[in-house]
């Protein structure tokens, strides 16, 4: 089985699983934010970094860290490095990498920010460090993708809806093989 035929097999295996604490599944929720992104004109790799970026919930070892069952800790991180193994690129597994800290970014700098967040949101923001100190602030606003990752976020809370739109389960196959073929031939 070919790497990325093993990496959607983890959604039909598990992707049915409640999204914790929200009211959609694991699946339908990536599903839907990769519809937002799609929807909002980001590019492929951006669309891809929506649809993966909880990847690591689902790609963690059986013994990973949990949240007090929402999840495992650092799952961004994890994503990422898997996505990375399997030749998505930097701005694929970048935005994955960075959507918890765009989350925190919002909390320190938008006012009214924390209080938007679902219960489950605001009970991951505990185990992923809170709002962020003016410092980590300044260093997210120097990424040259920051706003990518803000948007990705935006993308991320909004795709919770129980009937919410979604890309196919093919699109997203079908972009993924694409992006990881043109990222090996530019990377090899």
């Amino acid at each position: 089985m070919h790497a990325l035929e093993a990496l959607f097999a983890l959604y039909e295996s598990d992707g049915e699983q409640d999204y914790i604490g929200e009211p959609v599944t694991q699946l339908a929720h990536m599903q839907q934010a990769a519809f937002l992104a799609k929807s909002a004109g980001a590019d492929d790799a951006l669309v891809l970094a929506a649809f993966f970026h909880d990847i690591g919930h689902l790609c963690a070892q059986a013994d990973a860290p949990q949240m007090d069952g929402l999840g495992v800790i650092d799952h961004e991180h994890i994503g990422a490095a898997h996505l990375k193994s399997l030749g998505f690129s930097d701005r694929v597994t970048e935005g994955v990498a960075s959507h918890v800290a765009a989350k925190r970014y919002l909390c320190c700098r938008k006012p009214g920010y924390y209080a938007k967040l679902s219960e489950a949101s605001k009970g991951t923001l505990e185990f992923q460090g809170g709002p962020m100190s003016e410092e980590e602030a300044l260093a997210f606003e120097a990424h040259p993708h920051h706003k990518d990752f803000l948007r990705l976020r935006a993308w991320d809370e909004a795709a919770k809806k129980r009937d919410g739109e979604i890309l196919t389960l093919d699109e997203i196959k079908a972009m993924a093989w694409q992006h990881v073929q043109m990222n090996e031939a530019e990377h090899p």
